[in-house]
């Protein structure tokens, strides 16, 4: 398994991330955790459900936007089986619950902010990321 150096997609994707980020906070003082934002869209918060899924459906937009713009379709590959995804989605749902937040809402957000539970939760899973790319790929054999 090859992963692509794509450094000005990459920076494009990453801009458009963190001005969403700082619109999102600078127009309705909201921290953006894409989980947070999908939890509230599931299980409706008085008065946060339309900018909740005006975002979520800016999220899906996107790739049917980029797709009739530049005329390609993003190529999405999953190396993995179903139960690994399932496995994995049950994993990050745990660390999210536990962790207070998802990677976008410590990453991004809070590190933005110097929130010290935000720079410990993002040290833990990039560790545990980095962990985890090392033995799938040097000690399993992916």
């Amino acid at each position: 398994m090859e992963t692509a150096f794509t450094p000005v997609a990459s920076f494009g994707g990453g801009l458009l991330i963190g001005l969403s980020a700082l619109l999102l906070m600078l127009m309705l003082g909201r921290i953006m955790g894409a989980t947070g934002i999908l939890s509230g869209v599931v299980v409706p918060v008085s008065g946060d459900f339309g900018w909740r899924a005006a975002v979520l459906a800016g999220m899906i937009a996107g790739p049917i936007v980029l797709t009739w713009v530049s005329g390609t379709a993003p190529v999405i590959d999953v190396p993995v089986s179903m139960p690994a995804l399932v496995i994995g989605g049950v994993l990050v749902g745990m660390g999210v619950t536990f962790g207070g937040g998802c990677t976008s809402g410590h990453g991004v957000c809070g590190n933005a902010r110097f929130s010290a539970r935000s720079i410990v939760a993002t040290l833990t899973f990039m560790a545990a990321a980095i962990m985890t790319v090392f033995i799938l790929r040097h000690g399993i054999g992916g």
